[in-house]
């Protein structure tokens, strides 16, 4: 599922995630993205962030994503949003975590956006 402009992007991160379809997670991903995987780390490239969505998704939880604000120019976006994820550990124990995620997206030659900076870390506090 590809994204038609900035804001289709969340949708079909979304989608993909509850399908657990890992290559359509990867595919909404420049080839050199960045991905923060906690704070102040990140990892670059669609093989990195294919592994670390990998154990993301081998948790079988469901995520709502929610676009809270969006900002495009000259072929860049820059989204704000909120998600939350819920579901059942591999102990049986509820899992439910949420976060603020803030993101850089660019139009492709195709007219489609990809993630080039994504992060669901955002503090809810600026330092």
């Amino acid at each position: 599922m590809s994204a038609g402009n900035p804001i289709e992007i969340h949708a079909a991160f979304e989608k993909a995630f509850n399908a657990g379809d890992l290559d359509g997670v990867v595919a909404l991903y420049e080839k050199d993205a960045i991905l923060v995987t906690e704070a102040n780390r990140t990892i670059t490239g669609q093989s990195a962030i294919r592994e670390a969505y990998r154990g993301y998704l081998a948790l079988r939880t469901s995520m709502t994503l929610e676009t809270v604000a969006a900002y495009e120019s000259g072929g860049l976006a820059l989204l704000h949003g909120r998600w939350s994820r819920k579901g059942k550990g591999p102990d049986g124990s509820e899992i439910h975590v949420s976060g603020r995620n803030s993101e850089v997206v660019r139009r492709q030659p195709d007219g489609s956006w990809l993630f080039i900076i994504d992060n669901p870390f955002t503090p809810l506090e600026a330092r």
